[in-house]
């Protein structure tokens, strides 16, 4: 008869704490973030009894819970307008914190405090990468991550320009001696500007001479009003107009070298990409005028970024660099894990790494099966309200079983012990 109550007993307990999971997925509905948790219920060890039967006779001893689950799918993605919101759309988390304060989240509504540093609401560092490479301009992700500090208005160091593209067609049907000139603007190791300019000259069917110049006010030893001479060399072309050659070989690209610049700038050191990663060639030989359609360069002046614009795919904080301009100024970073639900909620919409979970694989969004981010967005709890009040009928169910089973077990216990009257 005991065994009739405490299996009535369990029944009740589990119920109700399957109601108590299903409360808090239903108080959440709207925290950002969330993910939703379910209860898995599993019986009690069995216990045996004799009997002539071949196979096993044993009663249940009741019920238990046997699992609470979190359900990590991808929740909703609302826009906000918020620059420095930012929802994870895949796998990952955002990284918070320093050292043993480190934990992780979903919840992207950030902001900057008043030293310029990236916060959570409740005023914790949000970890990525603000460090810049000298030599490419670009964030520096080969470290470990660490608080993102992007205070407006502080002066940003220059970057050398290293690098500079054209996307360039020379006219095939060019007479021979027809010049064209093409400036870029190269900036130097101090954040000022100068202009490089490529002359081309057709020497003969499919072959043009080049010759890259600077202005010779601009570096020791040249001569004000004179351009000074940098680079000179040949292009080739084959019969379609692709590039074949550069300086009597195979098309690759040229380095380039200047003096010392009048202003104090260190002496440049930079190179025309003729030939792009992909192995196509920036320069053609088609039959059409003589044309540059495009031109980009590396380096980065001196100057102040303002707020923060945009959080792009991959993480970066955009900034406003006035004139029109923009600068990458952070990057944020994601972890994933072997098994995140085996990650333990610490309310505030953080998570905490545990044994169970493995450790946090930490990179950048869009790599290593991370997820991207979306910008001036929030991921929205994954709570199906449908799903919960179905859970809830059942549980409510389950529960009021429960009860009737020790109701039942209390009249026949009272009619067991009328037996003696």
């Amino acid at each position: 008869m005991s065994s009739s109550f405490s299996a009535a007993l369990s029944g009740l307990s589990a119920n109700q704490q399957k109601l108590s999971v299903i409360g808090n997925n239903l108080a959440n509905l709207n925290t950002v973030g969330f993910k939703a948790s379910n209860v898995n219920f599993a019986d009690l060890v069995s216990q045996s009894i004799g009997g002539s039967s071949a196979n096993p006779m044993q009663i249940g001893l009741g019920v238990g819970v046997g699992q609470i689950r979190p359900t990590f799918t991808q929740g909703s993605i609302e826009k906000t307008g918020v620059a420095t919101d930012v929802a994870i759309e895949g796998a990952g988390f955002f990284v918070i914190g320093e050292g043993n304060n480190r934990v992780y989240t979903r919840a992207g509504d950030f902001h900057f405090d008043k030293d310029g540093r990236l916060v959570t609401a409740s005023g914790l560092p949000v970890m990525g990468y603000d460090d810049i490479d000298p030599m490419t301009g670009e964030i520096d992700t080969s470290g470990a991550p660490e608080a993102i500090y992007a205070p407006p208005g502080v002066l940003r160091q220059p970057i050398a320009t290293t690098s500079f593209r054209m996307l360039t067609n020379l006219d095939a049907g060019a007479a021979v001696g027809e010049t064209f000139a093409s400036p870029v603007e190269i900036i130097d190791s101090l954040g000022l500007t100068h202009v490089a300019t490529i002359t081309f000259e057709k020497t003969a069917p499919n072959e043009w001479d080049y010759t890259i110049t600077v202005p010779g006010a601009d570096v020791i030893g040249g001569t004000p009003g004179t351009p000074f001479e940098l680079a000179t060399g040949t292009l080739s072309f084959d019969a379609q107009g692709r590039l074949a050659q550069v300086n009597g070989a195979a098309a690759d690209n040229v380095e380039i070298n200047t003096p010392a610049w009048v202003n104090g700038a260190e002496p440049s050191t930079f190179t025309w990409n003729i030939v792009g990663d992909d192995g196509k060639a920036a320069v053609t030989g088609f039959g059409a005028p003589s044309a540059t359609s495009s031109v980009s360069q590396n380096g980065v002046q001196s100057g102040a970024p303002s707020s923060i614009i945009v959080i792009d795919s991959g993480g970066n904080l955009v900034a406003s660099f006035g004139m029109g301009r923009t600068v990458i100024v952070g990057k944020l970073a994601l972890a994933t894990f072997n098994n995140p639900e085996g990650l333990v909620k610490l309310g505030n919409n953080y998570f905490a790494e545990s044994g169970v979970s493995g450790q946090a694989v930490i990179g950048t969004p869009g790599t290593g099966s991370r997820g991207t981010v979306i910008g001036s967005s929030l991921e929205k709890s994954n709570v199906d309200i449908a799903h919960e009040f179905t859970q809830m009928i059942l549980a409510q169910r389950g529960y009021q079983a429960a009860s009737k089973g020790l109701t039942v077990a209390d009249e026949l216990l009272v009619d067991t012990l009328n037996l003696k009257r």
